[in-house]
């Protein structure tokens, strides 16, 4: 038996993926609309962010495949719902993944219902995911191109927005993407692949986020209580971070427990109360693995927590799944890791997974490691050491 045939409204970005998700769709059958999303109008006419550069490339496609493009202002909803959300997490020295929001307020929550108010039954986007129905609840699962598998991005979904949801290239690698594309002659086959912010683009960040938030300079020191330089606003770094702290070139022969003195420098810890940025040398510093983590404002697939016990995750992107042990709690959850994770950082994403199958997963509060208190011990007595800008 065929498949039934939906109205579906598909998120055409400009980008190559929702391209061929359009052109799928239609060739499966389906009444297929297409919806451009600008989420963004600040400096919106510069370099970075040129979102009519991108209308013109979904409008090209959409008339290529002979479908019909609305243009759709979500900008205010994202302002409020992601954005401001983006600017307090940074505020407070975490570092949050505003692609995680983007897609459960924006992509899945707005356009949705917009989608819904056109008469749409599904709504379908480029994501490299899949969606499985399986004894009447909806399984969200990794794309089949492991290289591409956006699953991360996508823990926060619900029953409810998945029931509605396509993810048609989740089931193709990114090369039979590009080979679809232009076998049939799309304009934007070789289009590269966006990256940077969710709906804000590519740009220089630390220039970026100085527009929006107020930071105060303060000191860099090391594992021992050094002061090695001076940082300009802890918002404007990541653990884990290695270029742009502004350190390069210190040379010294009591080197740091962890490296050499040619070792490279990593951000470690962020002191938020003291304002104080605290770096290390060597990849496999101490300070830098974690063992467990704590998470909060979780949010299951399933509508309700796996059980306790064996389970594997992911603390970023790209990363591959590492084995834990899942403790449930208020308000969150624990996980035990068989090998200490690397520069686990505060405001992101711990997802779970059991094999290919996407469980949820919640914001990062806490990782177990170099605690403060060790900080606060070392950094009794500094020894100011010059710096040179890398």
């Amino acid at each position: 038996m065929s498949s039934p045939k939906h109205r579906v409204v598909v998120g055409l970005s400009g980008g190559v993926d929702s391209a061929v998700t359009a052109h799928l769709l239609k060739q499966a059958g389906h009444e297929v609309i297409g919806i451009f999303m600008k989420n963004w109008e600040d400096d919106d006419d510069d370099e970075y962010c040129s979102s009519r550069q991108d209308f013109l490339d979904a409008a090209s496609v959409a008339d290529v495949l002979g479908i019909e493009i609305e243009h759709v202002n979500f900008a205010a909803d994202y302002k409020d719902r992601v954005f401001a959300e983006f600017l307090r997490e940074y505020g407070a020295g975490r570092t949050p993944n505003p692609d995680v929001l983007c897609n459960a307020e924006i992509k899945f929550k707005a356009f949705l219902d917009h989608a819904m108010r056109l008469g749409a039954e599904k709504i379908a986007t480029g994501h490299y995911a899949r969606v499985r129905q399986r004894t009447g609840r909806f399984e969200l699962l990794k794309g089949l191109d492991p290289a591409k598998d956006q699953s991360y991005f996508l823990h926060r979904l619900n029953q409810a927005q998945l029931s509605k949801t396509l993810f048609p290239v989740g089931e193709l690698r990114k090369t039979e993407v590009r080979r679809i594309a232009e076998e049939i002659g799309l304009p934007n086959a070789k289009k590269k692949d966006s990256t940077g912010i969710c709906f804000i683009g590519e740009r220089p960040f630390r220039e970026f986020l100085n527009k929006y938030l107020s930071n105060t300079p303060g000191l860099i020191k090391d594992d021992r209580g050094r002061t090695l330089g001076e940082h300009v606003g802890l918002s404007f770094y990541t653990l884990g971070q290695r270029k742009g702290i502004g350190i390069g070139g210190i040379k010294d022969k009591g080197a740091p427990r962890g490296g050499g003195e040619h070792e490279p420098w990593f951000v470690a810890r962020k002191d938020v109360e003291r304002n104080i940025l605290y770096v290390v040398q060597g990849h496999d510093h101490p300070w830098l693995l974690s063992p467990t983590l704590q998470a909060d404002d979780v949010s299951w697939v399933a509508g309700h927590a796996p059980a306790e016990g064996a389970i594997a995750a992911k603390t970023r992107y790209r990363q591959a799944d590492a084995a834990c042990v899942l403790h449930l709690g208020a308000p969150g959850f624990e996980l035990r890791f068989e090998e200490p994770q690397w520069a686990v950082t505060p405001g992101q994403s711990a997802v779970l997974y059991d094999g290919e199958v996407c469980l949820g997963g919640g914001v990062i509060t806490a990782a177990e490691g170099a605690t403060l208190q060790r900080v606060a011990q070392v950094a009794s007595t500094p020894i100011t050491r010059k710096a040179t800008q890398e």
